[in-house]
């Protein structure tokens, strides 16, 4: 049957709800201004019930295995060349699914729904020090843009 990729359904989410715990424990290690126990990262029912955005999920004999989500935003700077990108988030893949192009797969269906959409400029955020992350988008086709310095005093 094979790995298929879909538009996430409201009975969905209590896997869903795992997942996100799952995307807040692999960052864990490459954010140390996490607080500590359960973060609610994303409003889900939101994301599934808007025009502005969509939820996928990939699924393998009827098991949900993998997710992420685009969402359409505007543009923060007026000085920027288009109005509007998709940004992209909630990228998980079940740890025992890894390696198999999962993730590419759902990367190809946002990249998709969001050019449907008439949207040219894709965005997505990664720590810097995820190098199996970024080898991945820079697989996919992203290159790094920006990166974000703090100090803590």
């Amino acid at each position: 049957m094979g790995i298929i990729i879909r538009v996430a359904r409201p009975e969905d989410l209590d896997v869903l709800l795992e997942f996100e715990q799952g995307v807040v424990s692999a960052e864990r290690p490459f954010n140390p201004t996490l607080i500590d126990g359960k973060i609610q990262y994303y409003d889900l029912n939101y994301l599934m019930s808007t025009e502005q955005a969509v939820v996928a999920v990939a699924e393998e004999e009827g098991i949900a295995i993998a997710s992420g989500y685009a969402l359409i935003k505007k543009a923060e700077k007026p000085y920027f060349n288009f109005d509007t990108y998709a940004y992209l988030g909630f990228m998980y893949v079940k740890p025992e699914y890894r390696g198999r192009g999962v993730n590419k797969l759902i990367l190809d269906f946002l990249m998709d729904w969001s050019k449907e959409k008439g949207i040219s400029e894709i965005r997505l955020d990664v720590y810097d020090k995820n190098e199996s992350a970024i080898a991945a988008y820079e697989k996919a086709g992203f290159e790094p843009l920006l990166l974000t310095m703090r100090l803590r005093s």
